[in-house]
């Protein structure tokens, strides 16, 4: 049998990265950031204060304390948003909420707490202050978090609502990003019928498809077409050419890849040599079938039971998808955690079990398998209950409660 990392590579030696194009900030999420984003503006963009308070001169109140308070006149007020710069002599103060500019001839802000009269002191009055301020103290200081020009993010990185806001407060409102991999699914099986249709004797609910478009989206892909087909090669032949229609960057067959008499993907495109079919060391999802068309797109043939399928897309398809748009981090992120069952994994091959994670402890988390059964490929109902992949070397072949299992967070 093909290892797992021979397979990969020559999925991932087949991708072609995809161009970049230019986007609104407001439809960046999700995306793959193409070059390296710069601080348009200063982060802050000038000198505020941290606190609803007063901004002073630091020196008038070095001797300032609870049993001998200083009184400072008040001339001012400065509201977050406002343009107003007061003038400020020794023994004055200006009103200032958080946020808002700091006056120039300022370099401190008394925190209200640390006053008597607190925001009761009005401009024309007095304020009593009780402590002395830091040396800038609660002052944000202009650029103190990113410079103009400096990165802000590296290219390759997905775009979250946390690097929106930090792209948002640099200044930028356009940014360049990978384009989105156009992808078809097609599921094949002459058993297969839509969920929710009558059945009758043979046939069962179409789920594949389901799973795979929903892990297309969310590894930035664009589904422009999902479909189902029998076991005639005609049919799956025909859907190729009507998402090639589409412009496709991938195409993601499952079903049809194995040793059975009816396996429409390898009968369709097995003798031209399209797409070749391996034998995996990998339990789920030990046949697998991949190609490339003359225009470069990738054709995966995945195994047709559920949890092959859900398998089969991390292990080979993510990552490719990833890689189409220069995405940095290909791998889903892994750790170790003691097992809190017993289980056999299969021998001569790598296990990747749809595993939970109990967290009841939070200073020892543990990993048991997702279903009550351990990993049979056709069980799609135990997926629902599954949040990682526990990874088990081919060559260990017992894990016993207690063991560290490497884990692949979902």
């Amino acid at each position: 049998m093909r290892s797992v990392e021979a397979q990969q590579g020559a999925v991932l030696a087949a991708v072609r990265a995809l161009a970049s194009e230019e986007v609104a900030l407001e439809h960046a999420l999700g995306r793959t950031l193409a070059e390296p984003l710069a601080a348009a503006v200063p982060i802050p963009v000038f000198d505020n204060s941290a606190m609803d308070g007063f901004a002073v001169r630091g020196a008038d109140l070095v001797a300032a304390a609870a049993d001998r308070p200083v009184a400072l006149a008040v001339v001012g007020e400065v509201a977050a948003g406002s343009s107003a710069d007061p003038a400020l002599a020794s023994g004055q103060a200006v009103r200032i909420m958080t946020g808002a500019p700091m006056p120039s001839d300022a370099d401190a802000v008394v925190p209200v707490e640390d006053t008597l009269e607190g925001f009761d002191a009005r401009v024309g009055g007095t304020v009593r202050v009780v402590a002395p301020p830091r040396p800038g103290g609660d002052v944000r200081v202009a650029g103190a978090d990113a410079r103009v020009g400096d990165t802000v993010l590296p290219a390759g990185v997905e775009i979250g609502a946390l690097q929106l806001s930090a792209i948002a407060a640099a200044g930028v409102g356009t940014l360049r990003v990978a384009a989105r991999p156009r992808v078809a699914v097609i599921s094949t099986g002459a058993e297969l019928v839509p969920p929710g249709a009558a059945l009758r004797r043979g046939q069962i609910p179409e789920s594949n498809s389901f799973v795979l478009a929903a892990r297309v989206s969310e590894a930035g892909g664009a589904l422009v077409r999902r479909t189902s087909v029998g076991d005639e090669p005609a049919e799956l032949a025909a859907a190729l050419r009507e998402a090639f229609e589409f412009g496709v960057d991938a195409v993601i067959m499952s079903g049809g890849v194995s040793a059975g008499a009816y396996e429409p993907v390898k009968l369709a495109l097995g003798p031209s040599g399209a797409m070749a079919f391996e034998a995996v060391a990998m339990q789920p999802g030990k046949p697998q079938g991949f190609g490339v068309t003359p225009d470069g797109v990738l054709l995966f043939g995945l195994p047709g039971n559920p949890v092959s399928v859900a398998v089969s897309f991390e292990v080979f398809v993510r990552p490719a998808l990833l890689a189409m748009q220069s995405r940095a981090q290909l791998e889903r992120e892994r750790i170790a955690l003691p097992a809190a069952r017993a289980w056999t994994p299969p021998r001569g091959r790598r296990q990747y079990l749809p595993a939970r994670i109990d967290r009841s402890d939070p200073a020892r988390w543990s990993v048991a398998p997702a279903h009550p059964g351990g990993s049979i490929s056709n069980r799609a109902g135990g997926l629902a209950l599954a949040e990682a992949f526990a990874i088990v070397p081919a060559e260990v072949e017992r894990v016993a409660v207690g063991d560290r299992v490497e884990v692949m967070l979902l």
